[in-house]
């Protein structure tokens, strides 16, 4: 990741488009600081031509005209300074508003392009604080920081400059404080740097809190835990409250320093410029020229404090979001990919020797098996052996440690991951659906499907019962994650999305858990007489949605423990052969391995058929 890049370059590299604009920003406010000159100017004059010089009053009898001059050049230039305020700070505005713009839609489409190793490493609360607070610190950088550190300085060089024009001497005695000014304003920086950072990480941890609990509110309620959740977060909110307030107190730790040195600028005129005036080296005109600019000096001392303050924000915000910006996927596309002989492939897969670790942690071990164009495969085990690891390493979610996952003979890594992903249809167990109508969840994998299309997957996979009982039916919007259905109704709309795009291989992580068994065998019939071919991997525990599988694969610690049919695993006696007992009894079982042992020597079943060889699909 490029996060050692100047911060700055990264905002010139962002402003592309709009760098002219903003150096005209840039040069405006040099004008209108520059233009502030203009009224001490013109006081001068009219104090020493006017008012106290040796010909003040035959001026003001014989030169009115020049005095009106002065009087009205004075009012024109200060409207001509607040026009082209006005103008620099919408300018800054809009260049600032349309570079935020530009780097959150590439934020946005970064984090869309990341794998999953990305997710596992990066909290949801804190993507959202890097899209948020960190890119309105940006954003502020850019309409106020930039402004006030130019105007700062602009107005302290013109004024310093005017300063020297008039009276060296003076001009010195007043710049003397400067550097004490900016000693304590590095001490200030060094001290509230951390801060900023510490700051900016609380914020995260706060809306990481906030985003889990909302995220979570039925386990919540489900355990009658509000106080609880309460008191974590006033816990987080505390510590940033806290964090914010010691940043905050730095400032104030610095600071009275600053405004004292600040307000010796009014004294030092005053001794200084008192005796230059009494000693005739110093005209009243250019004391109050003198005096009337003071503040020009005094003000951007002061305002040193809070740009220092503001910029070490944005320092915190930007190394956040350039973390984000520069981070690329390990799980890319390769350097000249294979190109698929038709779009839609034929859905052979097949896994060599294939073994996975999972942050050093090994998953799978040596797992090898050949899934046909059309098959279906059923994969079993314990909890954590390694069942959701091997289905997502076939659409590239994780790449392989070692060995190979082909599709259609060639290497998953060698495909685009676009070709390769819209061939695949995945339902999980976990389902995320969309604050959407129920059409458009299910068409979530093609915008332009027809309607037609999305009634006929939702009866494929039992869902439009359910929906047609509903308010509005298919333009029923559910909530944010499908909140108001049932687990088994959004396992249906779930596995209908999956369908409904005709994929080359369909990916069912135990998606029928939560449904009746009666809408399994429904969803079951649908499966086997789908209208296009497709090759199922299903993960799941029911004998029920297993039995009927062209090949059972039984895993355990990450390797294949037993491997067959319906038929050949109850024979093998093994893990499969208690889960079946388990699952239906001792008498199921016996008469399960009956109806098998009736179908091996070619006796007719309960349908009347005679099926031959206990490796065929019962």
């Amino acid at each position: 990741m490029e996060v050692s890049k100047s911060k700055m370059r990264w905002l010139w590299e962002n402003m592309k488009g709009y760098r002219a604009l903003y150096v005209l920003g840039i040069l405006g406010t040099v004008l209108y600081n520059v233009l502030q000159l203009a009224v001490p100017v013109f006081s001068e004059k009219i104090v020493d031509l006017f008012l106290t010089g040796k010909e003040a009053a035959e001026n003001l009898s014989t030169n009115k005209e020049l005095l009106i001059k002065l009087i009205v050049g004075m009012v024109l230039v200060t409207f001509l300074r607040t026009v082209v305020v006005y103008a620099t700070c919408i300018n800054f505005e809009g260049v600032s508003q349309n570079v935020l713009y530009r780097i959150r839609n590439f934020l946005f489409a970064k984090i869309e392009h990341q794998d999953m190793k990305f997710y596992d490493n990066y909290r949801t609360g804190d993507l959202m604080t890097r899209l948020t607070g960190d890119l309105d610190a940006v954003r502020h950088m850019i309409a106020w920081v930039v402004r006030m550190i130019v105007e700062s300085f602009s107005l302290m060089f013109a004024a310093a400059v005017y300063f020297f024009y008039m009276d060296w001497r003076l001009a010195l005695s007043l710049l003397a404080i400067a550097p004490f000014i900016f000693i304590i304003i590095v001490c200030f920086r060094n001290r509230v740097a951390p801060m900023h950072a510490l700051l900016r990480e609380k914020l995260s941890l706060m809306n990481t809190a906030a985003q889990e609990n909302i995220a979570g509110n039925r386990v919540v309620k489900a355990f009658a835990r509000e106080e609880y959740e309460k008191e974590k977060f006033d816990e987080r909110n505390r510590e940033f409250s806290e964090t914010n307030q010691k940043t905050a107190f730095v400032w104030l730790h610095f600071y009275p320093y600053v405004e004292t040195f600040a307000n010796l600028l009014p004294v030092v005129l005053l001794l200084v410029g008192g005796i230059f005036l009494i000693n005739g080296q110093l005209t009243m005109g250019q004391y109050v020229a003198f005096s009337g600019l003071t503040w020009a000096l005094a003000n951007p001392m002061r305002n040193l404090g809070g740009i220092m303050n503001e910029f070490q924000r944005f320092s915190a915000a930007s190394k956040k979001v350039m973390e984000i910006y520069y981070s690329e996927p390990t799980i890319v596309d390769a350097p000249h990919p294979v190109e698929p002989s038709d779009s839609h492939l034929r859905g052979k897969i097949e896994f060599r020797d294939v073994s996975f670790s999972y942050e050093h942690r090994p998953v799978l071990h040596h797992i090898s098996f050949t899934a046909n164009p059309g098959q279906t495969i059923a994969i079993m085990g314990e909890t954590g052996c390694g069942k959701t690891s091997l289905i997502q390493l076939i659409p590239r979610f994780y790449d392989p440690t070692q060995g190979q996952v082909l599709v259609d003979g060639v290497d998953v890594r060698e495909y685009r991951l676009h070709d390769l992903r819209k061939n695949i249809g995945l339902a999980t167990q976990d389902v995320l659906l969309y604050s959407d109508t129920i059409d458009g969840n299910i068409a979530y994998g093609d915008s332009n499907m027809s309607q037609e299309r999305v009634r006929r997957f939702a009866g494929y996979s039992a869902a439009e019962e359910f929906i047609l009982k509903m308010p509005e039916g298919y333009d029923t919007i559910v909530g944010e994650r499908g909140v108001g259905l049932s687990g088994g109704q959004k396992q249906r709309i779930s596995l209908a999305r999956a369908m409904a795009i005709k994929p080359s291989i369909l990916i069912l992580d135990d998606t029928t858990s939560a449904v009746d068994l009666e809408t399994e065998k429904h969803i079951q019939e649908s499966l086997e007489h789908l209208e296009f071919t497709c090759t199922k991997i299903i993960i799941a525990q029911r004998i029920s949605s297993t039995r009927k599988a062209d090949r059972i694969l039984v895993l355990k610690d990450g390797r294949i423990e037993e491997e067959g049919t319906h038929a050949e695993l109850i024979a093998k006696k093994g893990y499969y052969y208690e889960l079946v007992k388990l699952q239906g009894g001792e008498e199921m079982l016996l008469a399960e391995e009956a109806r098998l042992n009736k179908r091996s020597i070619g006796e007719p079943d309960k349908t009347g058929q005679a099926l031959k060889g206990g490796a065929q699909r019962g």
